[in-house]
């Protein structure tokens, strides 16, 4: 990948970009390059995680977002960099993504004709060299290898160590760092997000920023869903709505006091309505969108929850299962 020459040039409005009354101002480019996300128009911002977020981007301040799956996590941050057209890369930390994939390796290449052994940088320096906003996405599921060369970043006080090459690089003065995570580094105590791991105190510790973003109230999960859902605002539509939030609001209080184990989150109800647009049937495609997922013996449950929210009980055959 190519050095990033560009830098802030400009400054814009939080309150004109974000909607959020303060006067302050951010820094940000004037132009857009092929790292930068595309801008979603119909995006709602959480006052508290745009701030949070903001933060990160104005003070070089390093920002981890936690909470439920759905509510927009990584998106938050991605939508705030295609606002202030920041280059942006994001990395899932999969069980898949090793110490090389991020720091480099050698490889062979031609030169004048000629096979050369050298080493190419991973994704990590380069990002760590230019003005480019890094996001780690399910930051508490990372290899414990991995892990640790994080904290090589987060503890770089301007300079990043290539054990690999005997070379120290330098910080680029706009490189920023984000992550994501379910879990706060205690691991997963709910059995809801299997494969995530306890984060060393140490490095949680070194985490500038933290901040929580969970399920929205009823009114901004609304207006999300009819942002993307047009034809469904009106009377009609909106009534339609709101009894698929109160619903998904069921399940939350049901997962949270430990009735059900699985739970619909924003983008549940987003697939909901989308899926209802094509099979016009709302109890049809609240099974292929969501009561399909979850365990058999907690299907009459979240049936009862359907019931008490549209007035009309969901097609037994749809859920009950016969042995």
């Amino acid at each position: 990948m190519q050095n990033i020459e560009a830098k802030p040039d400009i400054k814009i409005s939080i309150k004109q970009t974000f909607g959020i009354d303060t006067d302050l101002e951010v820094e940000a480019f004037s132009k857009k390059n092929d790292l930068v996300p595309d801008i979603d128009k119909d995006y709602v911002f959480d006052r508290d995680t745009t701030l949070a977020i903001l933060s990160g981007f104005s003070y070089n301040k390093k920002v981890i977002v936690h909470g439920y799956h759905g509510t927009g996590k990584s998106t938050h941050i991605t939508q705030i960099a295609a606002r202030l057209n920041w280059p942006c890369v994001r990395i899932n930390l999969d069980s898949h993504v090793s110490r090389i994939d991020l720091i480099g390796k050698d490889a062979i290449s031609l030169k004048d004709g000629k096979q050369v052994t050298e080493f190419k940088e991973g994704i990590l320096p380069w990002s760590f060299q230019n003005p480019v906003a890094l996001v780690f996405d399910e930051y508490d599921a990372g290899r414990s290898d991995v892990m640790f060369v994080l904290q090589r970043i987060l503890e770089s006080d301007g300079y990043f160590t290539l054990l690999d090459r005997n070379k120290v690089v330098k910080q680029n003065k706009y490189f920023r760092l984000f992550a994501t995570a379910n879990t706060i580094g205690l691991g997963d105590t709910t059995g809801l997000y299997t494969g995530t791991q306890q984060i060393n105190q140490a490095q949680l510790d070194r985490w500038e920023i933290v901040t929580s973003l969970n399920y929205l109230s009823p009114e901004n999960e609304m207006n999300i869903i009819l942002a993307k859902n047009r034809q469904l605002n009106n009377s009609k539509g909106k009534e339609k709505v709101s009894n698929m939030i109160k619903v998904a609001s069921l399940t939350r209080k049901g997962f949270v006091s430990g009735d059900i184990s699985t739970v619909m989150s924003p983008r549940t109800v987003l697939n909901w309505c989308s899926n209802a647009e094509i099979f016009k049937d709302i109890g049809y495609s609240f099974r292929v969108t969501f009561l399909n997922k979850c365990d058999d013996a907690e299907k009459n449950i979240i049936a009862e929850y359907y019931q008490r929210c549209f007035g009309e009980e969901l097609p037994e055959s749809l859920y009950n299962i016969k042995i």
